[in-house]
């Protein structure tokens, strides 16, 4: 994290030059974005500095605690505590700004969910997953918009896909990202066996039309007719489209508007975010020395959570925490969201060492 915070106060620190640039001035579309790369770095590093210097007074009244002034030590020691009290604040406020990377202040994300083994029961798991996002968005008073959905005939999903705006939603959501398993008696089990399902889900921050820049030509869109639950044929005109970009081989189909345009417009949306994701991820495994935690890998594969119905019971594996499933999936999962980020605090700071830089 150390060397983190000072590749961002070195990038701050450019960028200060780059503002009183002649040559940045006359370009006015850099400046705006030289401008505002400077101000979300501001706070991080104004609370870094402090944190250096506080790191630089606490040296010197230890210092003139071992000397032989009487009186400067008894200030010293006075002093001390206070200072300490303080490095400790501002230590906190950058464990929670960095912790997130720099995608922590998003205010948009996509948030998809998929149906894995288990058929129908999947399906219908992600359908409760749905729901209890959707509920979770709802006290929270942020915006959900469903881009995409395919249902099936029992009224489960096979996979949905939601824009989510609102503040602190990224923040909130990031660490959804895994696998998602069910323990549960069926509706359509006769001898009331348990059953064992799954459903993924991926968030990923939605980029900025700035971030992320597609060009027509840069994948190949096709057009086609959409279906409804178990392949029923429901719309006579061809509005449904698939990208496919060609990069990547990234693939986005969108179905739920009757309007071609929409359609696209939904569809390069969740493409761009699909590819901002892949970004993020790369710049993780080149700074994989200094991402110390497994909590949030945003790995599908990973198992992250057990929700057991006959215990009524919710399993974060990650954190070896149990919730209340009933109230879970109501969508009151900020316990276990804060459960998450406290244990993503406690691990990076016995990751990092001592606060002071070990002086």
């Amino acid at each position: 994290m150390r060397k983190l915070l000072e590749e961002k106060l070195g990038r701050f620190e450019e960028l200060e030059k780059q503002l009183v640039d002649p040559d940045v001035a006359a370009n006015p579309a850099r400046m705006s974005a030289v401008a505002r790369e400077h101000g979300t770095l501001a706070k991080l590093v104004f609370k870094y500095r402090r944190l250096k210097e506080l790191n630089r007074q606490i040296t010197e009244a230890v210092e003139i605690i071992g000397g032989s002034d009487l009186e400067l030590r008894e200030l010293a020691q006075a002093e001390l505590p206070e200072l300490k009290a303080h490095r400790e604040g501002y230590w906190n406020d950058l464990l929670d700004m960095t912790i997130g990377g720099d995608d922590i202040n998003r205010t948009c994300c996509i948030l998809e969910i998929r149906a894995g083994t288990g058929g129908d029961e999947a399906a219908l798991f992600a359908r409760s997953l749905y729901e209890m996002y959707k509920h979770y968005a709802e006290n929270n008073r942020w915006q959900v918009e469903i881009l995409n959905a395919s249902p099936t005939e029992l009224g489960g999903f096979k996979d949905i896909s939601l824009g989510l705006s609102g503040e602190g939603v990224f923040r909130h959501l990031q660490y959804e990202s895994g696998g998602h398993r069910v323990q549960r008696v069926p509706e359509t089990e006769a001898k009331g066996r348990i059953h064992t399902s799954a459903a993924t889900v991926a968030v990923m921050a939605e980029p900025e039309e700035v971030e992320i820049t597609i060009k027509p030509e840069d994948y190949r869109e096709d057009v086609f007719h959409a279906s409804g639950p178990g392949g029923q044929h429901v719309n006579k005109t061809a509005s449904a489209i698939r990208l496919t970009h060609y990069e990547t081989g990234t693939v986005v189909s969108m179905q739920d508007e009757k309007s071609q345009h929409k359609n696209r417009a939904k569809a390069l949306r969740v493409l761009k975010s699909r590819l901002y994701e892949a970004r993020r991820e790369e710049e993780h495994r080149k700074r994989s020395d200094e991402r110390k935690s497994k909590i949030g890998s945003g790995d599908r594969s990973q198992r992250i959570r057990t929700y057991n119905f006959p215990q009524n019971r919710v399993t974060d594996h990650r954190i070896h925490q149990n919730f209340n499933l009933e109230s879970i999936l109501a969508g009151d999962i900020e316990p276990m969201v804060e459960a998450l980020w406290e244990a993503i605090r406690q691990e990076q700071r016995s990751s990092f060492g001592p606060i002071d830089g070990g002086g």
